[in-house]
């Protein structure tokens, strides 16, 4: 490794948004998926809060303690010397002071960027109220700035989309009036998940200035045709931890159902190659 600093690691992720084309943000759950993208040749990596906490026995949307989630999230970043960026779900806080509080932690883990949503996951107040969410952000942007060796490039989440709240013309309407105001408030990037309309994608490229980040799915458009609208980034989410746990689930349906181990053994790496990624320090 390299073992470049938080400043050359954000200057680089800041850079990756800039682009002529669309780059891809794979999604780590522990120190040996990240590590895994980084040799595989990927330029950054996100962390996914779905994937890590279930991997640690907790259901998604801030029900894993903030210590456990900020040790993966330190795990993940000393692991790779490419840039990582944090899934930090709303900012486990009730309060400005308190999300700030927290957000000086994850600077410590050596991150150099944040995903912050506006989901509640509350059912009847599913969204918070745009100006709460401005002030997270301006709070949030603010202490970044007084971080200058390792500042924090925030990605505002809005989940109009994801939680198909409102008609589609509303649902539109409201996507860029968050959008507009988080990036007033400090927004690098905005992440839109839900969204995979083309038409729609192309209307809110025209609309919107900042970098733009979707959430890779089925019905996701080429990152050919991404590039070509103008769409910065493509995120891939849980994705990758969810395929992990359906081929854990076809290996186990396997052995007990054919007494076979094909999907086990047949052409994994091995132990050696494994033990060498992580460099020689996993045992058993």
């Amino acid at each position: 490794m390299n073992h470049r600093n938080q400043y050359e690691k954000a200057k680089d992720f800041y850079q990756l948004h800039q682009q002529p084309t669309s780059f891809v943000l794979p999604n780590a759950w522990d120190a040996v998926s990240a590590k895994v993208f980084e040799e595989s040749g990927f330029e950054a990596i996100g962390t996914t809060s779905a994937g890590i906490a279930a991997s640690l026995g907790y259901e998604d949307g801030q029900n894993i303690p903030f210590e456990e989630m900020t040790t993966a999230i330190k795990n993940i970043a000393t692991s790779v010397d490419i840039p990582v960026s944090a899934d930090i779900e709303a900012g486990y806080g009730e309060t400005i002071s308190e999300i700030v509080d927290k957000m000086k932690k994850v600077i410590a883990t050596g991150v150099v960027a944040i995903n912050i949503e506006d989901g509640t996951g509350n059912s009847n107040q599913p969204l918070y109220d745009i100006s709460f969410q401005q002030e997270k952000i301006a709070a949030i942007k603010e202490l970044s700035d007084s971080h200058k060796e390792s500042s924090l490039f925030i990605n505002a989440r809005t989940d109009t989309y994801w939680l198909n709240i409102g008609n589609p013309s509303g649902q539109f309407e409201e996507t860029v009036k968050r959008i507009k105001s988080f990036v007033k408030a400090g927004a690098d990037c905005v992440f839109v998940p839900g969204l995979n309309n083309r038409e729609i994608i192309k209307n809110l490229r025209n609309e919107i200035a900042c970098p733009i980040n979707l959430l890779a799915s089925p019905e996701t458009p080429s990152l050919s045709e991404l590039s070509r609208i103008g769409v910065e980034r493509l995120s891939c989410g849980s994705g990758p931890f969810r395929s992990s746990v359906t081929l854990l689930k076809a290996i186990s349906e396997e052995i007990i159902n054919q007494q076979s181990f094909h999907r086990m053994t047949d052409g994994v790496l091995p132990y050696g190659e494994v033990t060498k990624l992580m460099g020689g320090n996993l045992n058993g």
